[in-house]
């Protein structure tokens, strides 16, 4: 035997043998990953505050821990603080938190050279969903639980036990909660002479509207001016139909010596939110939408001179939708995150100058970040790696990773690979396609692929790691995964984005099909006779869509919380803003007959003839459990295999641990069937 016969025999037997050891990534492995978020870093820079939640699945529960890193030499310690959350640095670079301590809410404080805890006010039962200091210390603001409603047990004390429920105007429910006789208001306490804070007043003195915009937002959407004296939040004061017809949120200004509240945001009809101010005091930072009833508009951060009024759009000339935005502590710069051709990067912009500037440029998504003086601490992630912590500095554009949280978790599991196609769509655009091939895939072999539908409807396809909609997963299981940036998604201009709104069953299933098509075409190792599809939500609404008029593309298809019959989901729906503004409005309006006659999917169901696995959670409102019974029904009467994978404790999203075991295995279970 020649020497090159022998070198080729020894590389495939290492490689026959890597294959052999290499660990497989499967649901099991995914659920016992560190789950890195929460990224803080103090104020003079010397430490960085994260916390990791690690998850059990036989038990059902995971366990948060919070680690403080001692950013010079590296040094991490996790901090036995007992379930201590909402945490911030103050200006004397002190930890300040919360933490249920027996049967009392403490507000505490820790050195973190001396690990020297300090009780800074103590809470008793009282329940606190959130808090905030102002930047001198001497105040804090807090969400309390107000009762304003009262209960049906109230109105007929004879009946305490009874379950039952009164209504008389909308929003009873939204997403995945049940309207409660309680509301979440702002109260503000202050530093007394001899040390002890002392709570002074409802900011809200007794509105019957929240403080803040729920049930996702919270105490991020309050914040102090420099010198304490006021407090800038911001909420939709709404309620019934009019707030579930509507986004027009407003930021307001409490101000504690007088107790008067202004309204700073009028002029702006959608969603005005998450207020910040300067170093300076000078000048407040929020997000802010345009256009009333459309969650998806551009957010713009807007600035305000807080003594003249005036005001400015900063990021007026960028054609892309601002995520999340900080101050820098000293100078006169805003960084945002925004997504850009489906990656999720940093950005800056002088507000003196208005220039915009993007720092990063990386496959992957910065989901989070945290602004020092010199550095930004990144929550970086990509389709294939969880989240880790990377430090930036933007005098140098030098980027670090500081942690390694699933170093040991993913050593000798092979990685699949991720491939950008850009894809000619049937207008003659051009669409961004990831294609994520199975690790070690074999060029001489065939593979099963996933059509990716993505939800929101305008919620980007990027380098996130999700924990149900997992691509490494998928691809590990030995699917290449088709996950077009179809019509719709941001990333790519608002006019991109906007093009979806009352055509969900137009261009954007064009532009699916086109992405399926060139794929089988341009890659040989797409088994064109295993295709499948899945997504949830619109992705969802996209599989019953698809199903009558792929034309036998698909083998099967894998619908989440989809739109099925879009009259009956305008009829059950909470946010009507979202469907007056996507879909038209009310179906019995003349206007919209030809609308839903396009859109819905429940019209082509004379044309389904393709198993397909149903998913639904009984405490999804949004896209409530009656959708997925209506297609699992039509499935069952015209005799196509099919299956009803039902969580009567799941909302939209599938969170339990034991309930996600459950929908991968069943997912993957229902796709080897078929693809396999």
């Amino acid at each position: 035997m020649g020497k090159l016969s022998i070198l080729l025999v020894l590389i495939t037997s290492s490689l026959l043998q890597f294959q052999a050891t290499a660990q497989e990534f499967t649901p099991e492995k995914m659920w016992s990953l560190n789950r890195v978020s929460g990224t803080l870093g103090s104020p003079n820079e010397e430490w960085m505050l994260y916390q990791s939640t690690k998850y059990d699945y036989t038990v059902n529960k995971g366990k948060t821990s919070s680690l403080l890193v001692e950013l010079k030499t590296g040094k991490t310690q996790i901090l036995d603080l007992g379930g201590a959350w909402n945490f911030s640095w103050n200006a004397e670079n002190q930890l300040v938190f919360l933490q249920s301590v027996g049967s009392e809410l403490q507000l505490q404080s820790l050195n973190p050279v001396t690990k020297a805890i300090k009780t800074l006010h103590t809470f008793g039962p009282l329940s606190v969903e959130g808090l905030v200091m102002s930047p001198d210390g001497k105040r804090f603001a807090t969400l309390e639980l107000l009762k304003i409603k009262q209960t049906v047990s109230e109105k007929y004390p004879d009946l305490p036990q009874t379950s039952g429920r009164v209504e008389t105007d909308l929003m009873y429910r939204h997403w995945n909660q049940w309207s409660s006789p309680e509301v979440l208001h702002l109260y503000w306490y202050e530093l007394s002479p001899e040390g002890k804070f002392i709570k002074k007043a409802d900011v809200m003195q007794g509105e019957n509207f929240p403080s803040v915009t729920g049930p996702f937002g919270g105490i991020e959407s309050v914040c102090f001016s420099k010198d304490g004296q006021t407090i800038f939040y911001s909420t939709k004061k709404m309620e019934g139909k009019t707030f579930a017809q509507s986004t027009n949120s407003e930021v307001y200004a409490y101000h504690t010596a007088d107790k008067i509240t202004t309204v700073l945001t009028s002029a702006h009809k959608g969603y005005d939110t998450n207020p910040a101010v300067n170093a300076t005091g000078k000048t407040l930072a929020w997000l802010s939408m345009e256009k009333d009833g459309f969650e998806a508009d551009k957010n713009r951060i807007r600035i305000m001179d807080l003594a003249s009024r005036q005001e400015k759009d900063l990021t007026e000339s960028l054609d892309l939708s601002v995520d999340d935005f900080a101050w820098h502590p000293s100078k006169e710069l805003i960084y945002f995150t925004a997504t850009i051709k489906a990656t999720k990067q940093l950005f800056s912009v002088d507000i003196l100058t208005g220039k915009i500037q993007q720092l990063t440029s990386d496959r992957c998504d910065y989901v989070h970040f945290s602004v020092m003086k010199d550095r930004i601490l990144l929550e970086r992630q990509d389709m294939i790696h969880p989240t880790d912590i990377w430090i930036f500095t933007p005098k140098t554009g030098q980027i670090e990773q500081l942690t390694h949280a699933n170093e040991k978790e993913l050593n000798g599991i092979a990685e699949p690979t991720v491939q950008e196609k850009w894809i000619t769509t049937t207008d003659g655009k051009k669409m961004l396609t990831w294609v994520i091939y199975p690790p070690n895939y074999d060029l001489a072999k065939k593979y099963p692929a996933l059509l990716y539908c993505q939800g929101g409807p305008q919620s980007p396809v990027s380098q996130f790691f999700s924990y149900r909609w997992n691509f490494r997963l998928m691809a590990s299981q030995g699917y290449i995964v088709i996950a077009p940036n179809r019509r719709g998604l941001p990333g790519f201009g608002q006019e991109w984005n906007d093009a979806i709104s009352r055509d969900w069953g137009g261009q954007a299933m064009r532009d699916y099909l086109t992405a399926v098509d060139s794929c089988v075409a341009q890659i040989p190792v797409i088994n064109k006779n295993k295709l499948g599809a899945v997504g949830a939500s619109y992705g969802g609404y996209s599989v019953y869509y698809l199903a009558g008029i792929h034309e036998n593309r698909f083998k099967t298809f894998v619908a989440h919380c989809g739109l099925f019959n879009l009259e009956s989901w305008y009829g059950t729906t909470e946010e009507l803003f979202f469907a007056n503004w996507d879909i038209g409005g009310p179906y019995w309006l003349p206007e919209n007959k030809d609308l839903y006659a396009k859109n819905s999917p429940h019209r082509m169901v004379d044309k389904w003839n393709t198993p397909m696995l149903v998913i639904q959670g009984g405490k999804d409102f949004r896209v409530p459990e009656s959708e997925g019974i209506q297609a699992f029904q039509v499935l069952q009467l015209k005799g196509i295999p099919s299956k009803f994978l039902y969580f009567p404790d799941e909302g939209h999203w599938v969170t339990k641990p034991q309930n996600s075991m459950l929908w991968n295995r069943e997912f993957f279970d229902w796709l080897n069937t078929y693809l396999k």
